[in-house]
């Protein structure tokens, strides 16, 4: 039988090379608004959601004061952040608008909707939440089938009130 990883696995982090901590702070701190949980050295940082010990770690390495990565090379797409609500994705979408920062794009893929944007070092970053899972469409078989849509960002800002 083929080995199958258990159902209650979860992704816990990422850990991001950044060229500038200070200008990643403003994205990932100021921004998005992750708590600063640890300082490591004056290299590397550490933030979370909710006290978390750290979702997002944040060094410079390998990687102090370098352009951002080729985009036609083999490397991080994008690290995707996970609202639990709606409404949370919609404060965080009416956010990104009221402080005029550059969207990506943003998609109704059936089983979420997501909006995506690039962080300071032009790392992928795409927020989202999940559709409740009954509403997931099926194939005949039962294999999950995901689209690409334009999200009605008009019907989620109009949660952010």
């Amino acid at each position: 039988m083929e080995y199958k990883i258990p159902a209650a696995t979860r992704i816990g982090h990422v850990h991001l090379k950044v060229a500038d901590l200070d200008r990643a702070l403003t994205f990932y701190r100021d921004l998005l608004g992750f708590e600063i949980t640890q300082y490591y050295g004056n290299s590397a940082v550490f933030l979370s959601a909710g006290g978390y010990h750290h979702h997002i770690g944040l060094n410079t390495w390998h990687s102090k004061d370098a352009p951002p990565a080729p985009r036609n090379t083999a490397g991080l797409y994008h690290v995707a952040i996970l609202f639990e609500e709606r409404r949370e994705l919609a404060v965080a979408m009416k956010r990104l608008m009221d402080q005029n920062y550059p969207l990506t794009g943003a998609s109704d893929h059936g089983v979420s909707e997501a909006i995506y944007l690039n962080d300071s070092d032009e790392n992928g970053v795409e927020l989202y939440c999940d559709k409740p899972k009954e509403t997931w469409t099926l194939d005949a078989e039962g294999n999950l089938q995901m689209i690409t849509e334009a999200l009605d960002i008009n019907a989620l800002l109009a949660l952010a009130h």
